[in-house]
């Protein structure tokens, strides 16, 4: 899905879908990154979190008070360069006439009644990603990302670096091509 820059600026709006790091963005904190937008506007900008990047911690390690018992094992992703001094959590599900339901920012009480349900998936994250009122916009128009209306199967994906590859190649053959290109071709 390209991104069409003649769509009117006020009802414009991708939030709720997935945006795919473009291969140029190969160096840093986006790369290989599937994030979830919570919010996009033409006046406020965008936010979200990148759903893919696991650190090697689990939320027990970071609170391991008794209250966080059931959210011990979770484990926590790198959510963006922003905010990386805090711990959200957020909630994901599938609804066959709404699509994907995305709860950004739960509260950790929340996040542990969710923990197990059938359907729901928890995140934890450090940090998100914001960009400023037509930052997005402009990135969009140089291919920097790839927007994607996110599918019932992202729940049952895993959410590692492989899902960049995964959710890249299917969505055309080209895609298909930029999903196996090597991280440096300049290598080859």
């Amino acid at each position: 899905m390209a991104y069409d820059s003649s769509a009117s600026e006020q009802s414009f709006s991708l939030r709720g879908q997935l945006l795919i790091a473009s291969p140029s963005l190969a160096d840093g904190t986006f790369d290989h990154s599937v994030i979830i937008l919570s919010q996009h506007t033409a006046t406020d900008g965008a936010a979200g979190a990148i759903i893919n990047h696991k650190t090697e911690t689990t939320v027990g390690e970071l609170l391991p008070e008794p209250e966080f018992k059931a959210l011990r094992k979770l484990p926590v992703h790198h959510g963006g360069p922003l905010a990386t001094d805090e711990l959200t959590f957020s909630s994901f599900s599938w609804s066959d006439t709404d699509g994907l339901r995305y709860r950004p920012r739960i509260s950790a009480e929340a996040a542990a009644k969710l923990i197990g349900m059938p359907g729901q998936i928890v995140r934890a994250c450090i940090g998100h990603s914001a960009w400023s009122p037509g930052q997005l916009e402009n990135e969009l128009t140089r291919n920097t990302w790839i927007p994607l209306k996110p599918d019932h199967t992202l729940l049952s994906r895993t959410h590692d670096l492989s899902l960049w590859n995964e959710l890249l190649k299917d969505i055309s053959p080209y895609h298909h091509l930029l999903s196996q290109a090597p991280q440096n071709p300049f290598l080859n």
